[in-house]
């Protein structure tokens, strides 16, 4: 089969006439990285990777050990739908003796991916990704929305609307199905929902459609922004993703007796989610705008809870339709789209089969709105709440074993290092806020 793809590969190059193939990859934060190839050394790229120095990419190798491997996955190759004389293909990094690169963030999913195999499952994720549409920003200015359309707003002629179906149908030309897209609630804010996949495709997939979506809008001389909280006073964007476990061809969450539809699987599942959520959140949501995001009144999670039909609870369990049994799935809401989704989705993963694993209690579905409930009420109940910020959310990181496991060694350490950066530098920053506030009243 590999050799028949690799096959594929070069056949669709010759006829379609292809000039450049770009290798995608990511860095430790999630941001794309790439290089090109010319047809020639395609080949060769195929059987034994491309050699170039890791120590240039950040939370890669050191500059003493800096030369890795990137691998192509042949089952990735697309030519790109906004420039026919291009393609695409995304790619594992190796150590030079061909073993996985610990800094590579696909083979961190990979390696969870597989313990869970061997577990006897299968791990599938489908997720609905917000994202802006703004005029080109210049230097020191605010946001400025395209549309002030609110949700599930029709119109017969809207620009953003024409840039949004442009971007679906592009994505749809790369192979990747779509769900659902629509306008958000708040001003020039969008979505799109992709159909469920396997999680590595779908991490693949998330990279492939943020670039998407960014490079249609600058063709047309507008900034699309997957930043989770752009504008004050609105909400932000989230990136609420649809997970399920299968075993074989069976959903392993689905369980017909269970008054929820939820197997012992699926409830030790979330149960492990809950109790690690504030531990992977500074990986779910890894930027100091993130917490931006997750604040109460705004639409956003803030709570470690569960419930069927509760959108203040961090997980939700939608109800499969009577016919369709195998679409019992999670949904976790905490994730925004700026997060590297090979990371997230992989403690996303290890949290649920941890508590699968060591037989964690769920607690009781929370029926009410947690976001009218007083802190004394809260803590009568055990909820606690995600953290506030970024330095809280590195201080409950660090702690936990779960997530150096997870990670491994290299990640781990070079991620809390950075966000320990990020935090330093936003901290000590005097923003407009405090000008307007402070300055002529101090």
């Amino acid at each position: 089969m590999a050799q028949a793809q690799k096959d594929y590969v070069l056949r669709s190059v010759e006829e379609r006439g292809v000039k450049f193939i770009q290798l995608w990859f990511s860095d430790v934060l999630g941001i794309p990285k790439s290089f090109q190839i010319t047809p020639a050394e395609l080949e060769n790229a195929l059987e034994e990777g491309m050699t170039f120095d890791g120590s240039a990419i950040d939370g890669f190798s050191r500059v003493i050990e800096s030369d890795v491997i990137a691998m192509p996955d042949p089952r990735t190759f697309q030519i790109l739908p906004t420039d026919s004389s291009m393609a695409r293909i995304l790619c594992d990094i190796n150590n030079l003796d061909g073993s996985p690169f610990e800094g590579c963030p696909r083979n961190v999913l990979r390696r969870v991916l597989e313990q869970a195999r061997k577990a006897g499952y299968s791990f599938f994720a489908s997720p609905e990704l917000e994202y802006f549409y703004f005029r080109t920003p210049s230097s020191g200015t605010a946001p400025d929305p395209l549309d002030f359309g609110s949700y599930f707003e029709l119109t017969v002629s809207d620009f953003p609307t024409e840039l949004r179906k442009q971007t679906v149908l592009a994505i749809e030309e790369m192979g990747i199905p779509v769900e659902y897209s629509q306008h958000e609630d708040a001003p020039s804010q969008h979505e799109i929902d992709l159909r469920y996949t396997d999680a590595l495709t779908m991490a693949d997939n998330i990279v492939t459609v943020k670039l998407l979506a960014k490079q249609i809008a600058v063709s047309h001389g507008v900034h699309a922004s997957f930043m989770p909280k752009p504008l004050q006073g609105v909400q932000g964007s989230g990136m609420h993703t649809h997970f399920s476990l299968f075993s074989g061809e069976s959903n392993a969450f689905f369980d017909p007796d269970d008054s929820a539809n939820l197997s012992p699987i699926a409830k030790g599942f979330i149960a492990g989610l809950m109790r690690h959520a504030e531990e992977i959140s500074a990986v779910t949501n890894q930027w100091v705008n993130s917490y931006k995001r997750l604040v109460v009144g705004y639409e956003a999670p803030v709570y470690v809870s569960w419930a069927r039909n509760n959108r203040s609870a961090l997980i939700r369990v939608p109800r499969p339709k009577l016919d369709r049994p195998d679409s019992t799935r999670i949904e976790y809401r905490a994730l925004d789209p700026a997060c590297n989704p090979y990371l997230a989705f992989a403690l996303v993963l290890a949290a649920g089969m941890k508590g699968i694993s060591e037989g964690y209690q769920l607690d009781d579905e929370q029926r009410e709105n947690l976001f009218e409930m007083s802190p004394k009420e809260l803590r009568s109940k055990g909820i606690v709440s995600l953290p506030t910020n970024l330095d809280e959310a590195i201080r409950k990181m660090e702690g936990s074993e779960l997530v150096q496991e997870t990670l491994g060694e290299h990640v781990f350490e070079w991620f809390i290092r950075n966000k320990r950066d990020e935090w330093a530098a936003y901290k000590t920053q005097v923003t407009q806020f405090e000008l307007d506030r402070y300055f002529r009243v101090l």
